[in-house]
């Protein structure tokens, strides 16, 4: 019984396409925690108002600032004052 190169040869195709798509996802896990910091935000990417990602300098000092406004008085913080919900907007 004569063996076909051809079932060999689709298997080891369909072989290694699987093994890149694999591959695929696993580079893009990675690379897409960095690269979606230089995606403009009118294409998707993170808003300007965004905080800093955990592990930088930046981050801490966000986190010190807002540990610190925390701690102030509601009257002194500067933020912008929200008007109260009317009975209206609080039923919907």
């Amino acid at each position: 019984m004569p063996t076909s190169a051809r079932p060999l040869a689709t298997l080891f195709a369909l072989a290694l396409t699987g093994c890149a798509l694999a591959g695929c996802g696993t580079v893009n896990e990675k690379l897409s925690a960095g690269a979606a910091d230089f995606i403009p935000a009118w294409a998707g990417g993170l808003p300007a108002d965004a905080p800093p990602r955990p592990g930088t300098a930046k981050y801490d000092e966000f986190m010190r600032e807002r540990e610190r406004k925390r701690m102030m008085p509601a009257a002194e913080r500067g933020d912008e004052n929200k008007p109260a919900p009317t009975s209206q907007d609080a039923a919907h």
